[in-house]
């Protein structure tokens, strides 16, 4: 059979949450499937670390897919042209987008419809065309993959889904990632937090992450307790904002606020590992790796208690209102102040992540490409 896959987000050295998800999940498939050919298409000169098999044939189709207009073409004019003269039995898309004007069998792999629920979160031609299009994409979609119990009801309720439509496939956790020794954890400190002990963030700088009601949890943290750890915001800004900026200027202990960017999976290790708490607090996520990379490394969680958050922490997480700047307040304080607390969250994390498998997450991608290509 061949296979086409929209691999327009495996970027070098620029992977996000469905980066991560693609490469995990088609490095496995291309090396377990030798018998199928897989078209690899890119919007932007490619990586030759992406080309995982030799079953693995990479296009190039221009042009980059920097905004909605060039999303509507590349998927509406571009896809379309390259799927037919490959012939491929099977379009699979790993981030959700799928072609209207072409009937191939398609499977879309819908993380989660944030943009429904939060719609200003996103720049005006961005909630435009996520709201118009993706509603048809779910339709359209031959099986919908998706990563959360959370995440299908969602979308079997806001674009009336049949349920066994859609496949759930549990985001996996990298197997590098793992607790390191108190030495280790104090020359991390040294490096990133002045020696102090510091709670963490990890993820992009988008609105639903509620970073804005983290500073103003962390600087009520820092007037009750006179604690001198650290806040250390590990990601990009691209999504920073002037609500953000704000948040930050109007701060009384910024200066215990550490920015790191965006940092290699070896140095979020040492930065998990290292942490007294990770606190990720968005009031939207539909699933939320950083939780589960967290309690791999032994850190103790400090996490939502809506939409799939607690279904991905289960019990080894302390659960908050991410609304409620006070509630992520005394969570800090909580832990900061209990020893038995972080080590038994630490104990649980660890055992928790166990369930989290990329090779799971593979297999059962699979099996929904199979259910498709029986019937082609």
């Amino acid at each position: 059979m061949r296979i086409a896959v929209n691999t327009r987000l495996l970027l070098k050295n620029k992977l996000e949450g469905i980066g991560w998800y693609t490469l995990e999940t088609l490095s496995r498939i291309v090396k377990s499937h030798p018998e199928h050919e897989f078209y690899f298409l890119f919007d932007r000169p490619y990586s030759q670390e992406f080309i995982f098999a030799e079953n693995v044939h990479p296009i190039v189709i221009n042009p980059p897919t920097r905004h909605p207009i060039l999303w509507y073409l590349w998927f509406e004019h571009r896809i379309p042209r390259v799927l037919k003269k490959l012939e491929v039995d099977l379009f699979l898309s790993p981030d959700g987008f799928l072609s209207l004007s072409n009937n191939t069998p398609s499977i879309a792999v819908i993380h989660d419809i944030n943009f429904k629920h939060h719609p200003k979160d996103l720049k005006y031609l961005h909630r435009i065309f996520y709201n118009y299009f993706f509603k048809k994409y779910a339709q359209k979609a031959d099986r919908i993959v998706t990563v959360s119990d959370f995440s299908k009801t969602d979308i079997c309720n806001s674009y009336q889904i049949d349920p066994s439509k859609i496949d759930v496939t549990l985001n996996g956790v990298n197997n590098n990632f793992h607790p390191i020794g108190l030495d280790q954890q104090i020359v991390v400190r040294k490096k990133y937090s002045e020696g102090k002990d510091y709670f963490l963030f990890v993820g992009a700088l988008h609105p639903r992450k509620n970073i804005s009601r983290l500073l103003q949890a962390f600087d009520e943290f820092k007037k009750n307790t006179k604690s001198s750890n650290k806040l250390l915001i590990v990601g990009a800004k691209m999504w920073w904002n002037k609500t953000l900026q704000t948040s930050f200027e109007e701060m009384k202990h910024k200066n215990d606020v550490i920015f790191t960017g965006r940092k290699s999976p070896e140095e979020l290790n040492q930065l998990y590992a290292s942490a007294l708490a990770f606190c990720f607090v968005p009031y939207f996520e539909g699933f939320g790796i950083p939780i589960v990379e967290a309690m791999k490394c032994a850190c103790p969680v400090i996490t939502s208690n809506i939409t799939a958050m607690p279904e991905i922490a289960g019990d080894a997480a302390l659960l908050v209102d991410p609304f409620d700047t006070n509630e992520i307040t005394q969570a800090m304080i909580k832990l900061n102040g209990n020893n038995e607390l972080r080590s038994e969250l630490s104990a649980r994390g660890q055992m928790h992540a166990q369930y989290f498998n990329w090779n799971t997450t593979a297999q059962t991608l699979w099996e929904s490409i199979e259910k498709v290509l029986t019937k082609c």
